[in-house]
C-alpha cells in the first residue's frame, strides 16, 4: 500500500504570501480613500481577488492539490459566475424607485 505524502510548503512560502496579503490590504486601504471615479469598485474587486488568489492557492494548498480540488475549485468559481450573470442582469431590468424622502421635482431633476 503507497503511502499519503503532502506536499510540504517551505515558510519561506508562507512568509512571502503573508507579506503579500498585508501589502494587498495596506492597498485596499490607500485605494479607499482615493477617488478613481466609477473605477472604485473595479480597483476594489481586483485587489479582493488576487487577494483571494493568493490564498485559495497557498492556503488552501489548491495549487499542490489533486485535480479533483482544482474541478471543484473551477465549477464553484463557474457556479458564482452564472450567480453574478443572473443577479446584475435582474438588477438591470428593474426601474428606478422613487424616495418618499425627496420630492419629486428633485427626483427627476437629478
Amino acid at each position: 500500500m503507497p503511502e499519503h505524502s503532502e506536499h510540504i510548503v517551505s515558510p519561506k512560502i508562507y512568509l512571502t504570501i503573508f507579506l503579500a496579503l498585508i501589502l494587498g490590504t495596506g492597498l485596499t486601504t490607500w485605494a479607499a480613500f482615493r477617488n478613481f471615479g466609477p473605477f472604485n469598485i473595479v480597483i476594489a474587486l481586483a485587489i479582493a481577488t488576487a487577494k483571494a488568489t493568493l490564498v485559495v492557492l497557498f492556503f488552501m494548498h489548491a495549487r499542490y492539490g489533486e485535480r479533483r480540488t482544482r474541478l471543484v475549485i473551477v465549477c464553484a468559481l463557474f457556479w458564482l459566475a452564472i450567480m453574478l450573470a443572473l443577479t446584475l442582469s435582474d438588477y438591470q431590468t428593474r426601474q428606478p424607485r422613487m424616495s418618499r424622502l425627496i420630492s419629486r421635482a428633485a427626483y427627476y431633476a437629478a
